[in-house]
């Protein structure tokens, strides 16, 4: 049986990516402290993930609440076991957060990713490792696009060479990134430089908003299930800036972890990839809004910040035509529509 190290096993990405490959019979080490909870409060606690996908897979999965800037106990998993590939989720997720603790921010962002590719490379140097990387590596260098002010959205002329989606030729230098959008960049280029210096199957996934139904929503990260958990429980979302027309792609962790099994099946060195729901699956806030109210048949409760997040993206949808051509047989199975219609089902509200 082939072994998956999985980061972040108990979070939106990495659940997904436990419950994709235990379905297709793999053997799934987590790698998962919960440091989502002490991040964000026990809101965002991701223990009870742990937990359903221990119950449903106790012979395929085993979580290790480890930190991954540990070095020692981090070391030891990788010497117990004989892994095909890695899938590196684990971060601190939040610009918002970052400006807080920068140190911590960028050890756990920068440096545990380091320490997972030394690993690899000391120890399974064969595999595949798989890095879930963020559009923030651009900073707000989207925000100088030109952008037109539409009822309910920005939005770039249909003639735009960007108007697809961004691609990866776009610059990640002389922008703000946000502290977050730094380590993570680090973080990006580092996966990279393993591919292609010591030659080894590295893939970096830049991705536009994530989202499903595992998702611990949480004011700071998680844009569409904290949308839908404030309406559906009577709490007040509070939109910052842009009047709630900023733009976002927003890709089912489904797609994504699918997206993850093509490259693993077919891998390359230092290849980098920009992942999201490009025109397939994109919303404004106050599009998502309208959608959330109509699935729940309840109106939400709003503030309105006229004081923007410091370096947040107005308008950010992915172009993805890079990794299909090199995938083809990869396609979507979510949209916007049945995204929000699942997460107003399913959306776990943490009470």
């Amino acid at each position: 049986m082939k072994k998956i190290l999985i980061t972040g096993s108990a979070g939106l990405i990495g659940s997904e990516a436990v419950r994709f490959f235990c379905n297709k019979g793999y053997e799934v080490i987590g790698v998962d402290n919960n440091m989502r909870q002490f991040y964000f409060g026990k809101e965002a606690s991701t223990k009870w993930n742990e937990q359903l996908l221990e119950a449903k897979y106790p012979k395929q999965y085993r979580n290790y609440s480890v930190d991954i800037r540990d070095e020692k106990r981090i070391a030891k998993i990788f010497q117990k076991n004989a892994i095909d590939m890695i899938i590196h989720t684990a971060a601190q997720p939040s610009h918002d957060w970052a400006a807080k603790e920068p140190i911590t921010d960028f050890t756990v962002n920068a440096l545990g990713t380091l320490v997972l590719l030394e690993n690899y490379r000391k120890y399974c140097p064969e595999a595949v490792f798989i890095f879930t990387s963020t559009n923030k590596v651009y900073g707000d260098m989207p925000n100088l696009l030109p952008l037109i002010e539409q009822d309910s959205r920005f939005e770039l002329p249909r003639t735009h060479h960007f108007y697809k989606g961004i691609n990866e030729t776009m610059s990640i230098d002389n922008s703000k990134h946000s502290i977050f959008g730094v380590s993570k960049a680090s973080a990006d280029l580092l996966v990279q430089e393993y591919g292609r210096y010591f030659g080894l199957k590295t893939g970096v996934f830049r991705c536009g908003c994530l989202t499903g139904p595992a998702h611990s929503g949480t004011q700071l990260h998680g844009f569409l299930a904290y949308l839908v958990k404030c309406i559906k429980t009577g709490k007040t979302y509070t939109i910052y800036g842009y009047k709630g027309k900023q733009v976002r792609d927003n890709i089912h962790s489904y797609d994504l972890v699918n997206a993850f099994y093509y490259f693993y099946k077919n891998p390359s060195s230092g290849a980098v990839y920009n992942m999201g729901g490009s025109r397939h699956s994109n919303v404004s806030i106050l599009e998502a809004i309208k959608k959330i109210e109509r699935g729940l048949d309840k109106k939400g409760k709003f503030h309105y910040s006229n004081t923007n997040r410091s370096g947040d993206h107005i308008w950010y949808i992915s172009d993805v035509s890079k990794f299909q051509k090199k995938y083809p047989k990869w396609k979507y199975k979510y949209g916007i529509d049945e995204i929000i219609d699942e997460l107003c089902i399913g959306v776990h509200t943490g009470e």
